[in-house]
């Protein structure tokens, strides 16, 4: 029972759903008791457990399934500096899994309007579009679709397994950053099926321009994350 002290109740409620948590006495994706049990356990009113699940609910501990109950979240498989410029294959890596990739389609086409001004290239030529699902230890959690300009990675069909920031800088073309625009998505009727996500489970877009030393575009990416399996941060610093 949460004991008073001299911060509001929802508080404490926070804090104490949060220890269990971290002793293990929730698991993650296990549901919790109904409202009516956990504020009688708790000691408290359940407009202040509707306030500190509310609040929990932002925060992304708890995930609330409409006519289903509210679950302890999955902890994410990969979290990640957002500043920080790394492939999809180097994530997964990192969190000690072996990355693979399911090959959807993969085609050669005349470059249209938007992929002349995306690259600020009036003639780019032919365009290599790549349609991706990335998987770590066999599960699917990120869907990649990719446009590079043909005269930038000539031999792509022979080496079309290797990540595609290790093909470009084998061809000559190096990443030095790249201008992301973030955007969370709730299901997708397409996508979410391809990652098995679940309806609840929300998906974080990332769609990058990447750039060489010379200041040139040379990659254009649109990738979907599962939201339940990465998390990003950011360093934010005042000036």
């Amino acid at each position: 029972m949460i004991k008073s002290d001299q911060r509001p109740l929802y508080l404490q409620v926070i804090d104490r759903i949060k220890n269990d948590i971290e002793t293990g006495h929730y698991e993650p994706g296990q549901r919790l008791p109904s409202e009516f049990e956990l504020s009688r356990k708790l000691g408290v009113s359940r407009a202040t457990l509707r306030e500190a699940l509310r609040m929990l609910e932002d925060e992304s501990v708890i995930l609330r399934r409409h006519g289903v109950g509210t679950f302890i979240s999955e902890k994410p498989m990969f979290t990640s500096g957002i500043e920080e410029l790394n492939s999809v294959t180097d994530m997964i890596k990192g969190s000690q899994m072996e990355p693979g990739t399911i090959f959807l389609s993969e085609s050669e086409a005349v470059a249209t309007e938007e992929d002349c001004r995306i690259f600020k290239d009036k003639n780019p030529g032919e365009m290599i579009v790549i349609e991706r699902v990335r998987t770590a230890d066999g599960q699917p959690v990120v869907y990649c679709l990719d446009r590079i300009p043909k005269k930038l990675l000539p031999d792509y069909s022979n080496r079309r397994e290797e990540s595609l920031f290790t093909q470009l800088e084998a061809s000559g073309t190096t990443i030095s950053y790249a201008h992301t625009q973030i955007e969370p998505v709730g299901y997708h009727e397409k996508i979410s099926g391809m990652l098995e996500c679940s309806p609840e489970t929300s998906l974080l877009t990332l769609k990058q321009m990447h750039y060489d030393f010379q200041e040139r575009p040379v990659l254009y990416s649109m990738n979907y994350f599962r939201a339940d399996k990465f998390k990003f941060h950011v360093i934010r610093k005042r000036v």
